[in-house]
């Protein structure tokens, strides 16, 4: 659990927050009622959330089995 950990971390973050403005930009320049924009917003968010969640405790699985390995 080094330098490259924390890489990595640091690039999954980056590329979820990235989706997430570009997925928000996106649906803000699209040509629809404020209404359907402010639903595909907050369905987006949703996306996002799962998306971070699922990401996060893939992390922390990987993790605790390295720290399980290493106590051995």
């Amino acid at each position: 659990m080094g330098k490259s950990d924390n890489s990595t971390e640091k690039m999954v973050a980056a590329l979820l927050i990235g989706a997430a403005v570009s997925g928000a930009l996106a649906i803000l320049f699209a040509p629809h009622k404020g209404s359907t924009t402010r639903k595909k917003l907050f369905e987006k968010g949703e996306e996002v959330k799962d998306s971070i969640q699922e990401k996060y405790d893939d992390l922390l699985k990987s993790k605790k089995e390295v720290v399980e390995k290493v106590k051995g």
